[in-house]
């Protein structure tokens, strides 16, 4: 193994010691311990973070958040249930009713305003869930209840208006979104956890998100941040690896890829241009999501140079931030979130996760397991 290549299998072990250090006892990713704000978990964040870790092959820490997202949701068993009746039965329900998108690492609510109403990570961590049950040949049979209410809810909800991945939009419907909530609602209908009712509901919903996103949701010839929208956020590329809501080389796979290197993703990769959150930095989360897919379509080069863009991003500690906030898209704005919450979120968790995704990938874990 060349020096290059050891350092960046380096960083992949140490970004799995980081994860397991911060790693709650009850099993909670926290977003980032030692920025205020994100000391939470979110089932998004956290879907990714035991996604990455069962590459790693530290299956117990990922059946650990499982297990925590299963007991967060079996907690509000009546809670959910009271909420997709009112729905079925035509009652309004409030933006504030949902179910949270962050939780404290003891299942608990925050307390705190938030922009709090988001669906997808209600799908993302079945879809991971499930990934992880045919890696390691795990029993799913645990999980039985809190999949059912997870399924129940999404497919009441799904057409519902909410919050983006970046916390932003609520009146809108987001692409990423859909495709998070249709991977997991995949994910569920192909285990044996849905009665045959709830797998004909489930299947139903797959098929009523497919034709929204086939119709609505594109625009020349590729997948759009929102509906009714014509530019693209690099969350979309989540819509094709993982999620497959279009095969890796489809043309409007291939036309949204090609978007989204275009105008945000010269090394590391921009959300959405107009980003003012830190200046609208370059995301080494988004990198890794980014160099994922060029990986599994063939452009391994490029990828591995994704990789070796993160792996420069981190501290002398070995530790990955959310973001930089060199060549921001409005430098103007860095200084005012300085001044809000204080420096770039340093560790944050999700972007070792998508380090390490990128790097398994790549098949550099392959040649050390960490």
């Amino acid at each position: 193994m060349t020096s290059d290549l050891k350092e960046l299998l380096d960083l992949a072990h140490r970004s799995v010691e980081i994860i397991s250090s911060y790693q709650d006892a009850g099993g909670a990713y926290p977003a980032s311990p030692a920025f205020p704000v994100y000391g939470f978990c979110w089932f998004r964040d956290g879907a990714f973070i035991a996604d990455a870790m069962s590459r790693a092959g530290s299956a117990t820490s990922a059946e650990r958040f499982f297990t925590w997202c299963s007991d967060v949701l079996v907690a509000r068993s009546t809670e959910i249930r009271s909420l997709v009746q009112r729905s079925i039965g035509g009652e309004s329900v409030g933006r504030d009713e949902y179910l949270p998108t962050r939780y404290t690492v003891s299942g608990g609510v925050t307390g705190e305003d938030w922009w709090d109403f988001q669906l997808d990570g209600y799908g993302t961590w079945m879809w991971a869930l499930v990934e992880h049950s045919r890696r390691h040949g795990t029993a799913l049979e645990p999980f039985r209840p809190a999949v059912q209410l997870s399924v129940r809810y999404l497919c009441e909800f799904w057409r519902q208006p909410c919050f983006d991945w970046w916390e932003e939009h609520p009146d809108q419907v987001h692409p990423s979104t859909l495709g998070a909530i249709l991977a997991g609602l995949r994910s569920a209908s192909g285990t044996a956890l849905l009665d045959d009712e709830l797998t004909m509901r489930c299947q139903e919903t797959c098929t009523s998100i497919e034709v929204l996103l086939g119709t609505e949701a594109v625009a020349d010839g590729h997948l759009v941040k929102s509906i009714g929208r014509t530019d693209v956020d690099a969350s979309l590329i989540a819509c094709l690896t993982p999620f497959g809501v279009e095969p890796p080389a489809s043309p409007i796979a291939e036309a949204t890829y090609a978007t989204i290197v275009r105008d945000l993703a010269p090394d590391g990769v921009h959300r959405y241009v107009g980003d003012t959150f830190y200046g609208g930095g370059r995301w080494v989360v988004l990198a890794g999501f980014v160099g994922w897919h060029e990986a599994i379509t063939g452009r391994t080069d490029i990828a591995l140079e994704r990789l070796r863009w993160m792996h420069a991003q981190a501290t002398a500690q070995g530790y990955l931030p959310e973001q930089v906030t060199t060549h921001s898209l409005e430098p103007e704005w860095v200084a005012r979130w300085e001044q809000k919450w204080g420096p770039v979120a340093t560790p944050l968790l999700w972007s070792h996760a998508m380090y390490i995704t990128l790097a398994h990938t790549l098949g550099l874990l392959d040649q050390g397991t960490p």
